[in-house]
């Protein structure tokens, strides 16, 4: 995977608009759903700090984190390990918890633990 293929699958999500954060390419309905971290890793939003600390320990080749993204609901995921399946439901399961009440009413096929939502 690579930034393209990224971009491809965050701008299929509803109400995603794509601009730079930090100098990179980050995608946002009202929030920020993902961001590239760098080349290679993307910066996306899991349920808690709780979850985000599991992955990386558990999963140390596909999941890291940063003392930045310390307490907060922020991993990153490497492109070069994890799948484009995993990817994508990674930007959807982002794009939930990133979501007001309002866009997870209307989309509510996006959440954690349906099909289209969460990588597990």
């Amino acid at each position: 995977m690579d930034v393209d293929d990224v971009r491809r699958l965050a701008l299929a999500l509803p109400d995603v608009t794509e601009r730079s954060s930090w100098g990179e390419p980050a995608w946002f309905h009202r929030r920020l759903v993902a961001r590239m971290w760098d080349a290679h890793r993307l910066t996306v939003h899991v349920e808690d700090d709780g979850e985000r600390r599991a992955l990386a320990a558990q999963e140390p080749d596909v999941y890291s984190t940063t003392d930045h993204h310390r307490g907060t609901d922020l991993v990153l995921v490497d492109l070069r390990a994890a799948d484009a399946d995993l990817v994508r439901a990674h930007l959807a399961e982002s794009w939930w918890w990133a979501a007001p009440d309002v866009l997870r009413r209307r989309h509510a096929h996006l959440g954690p633990g349906t099909s289209a939502g969460g990588p597990g």
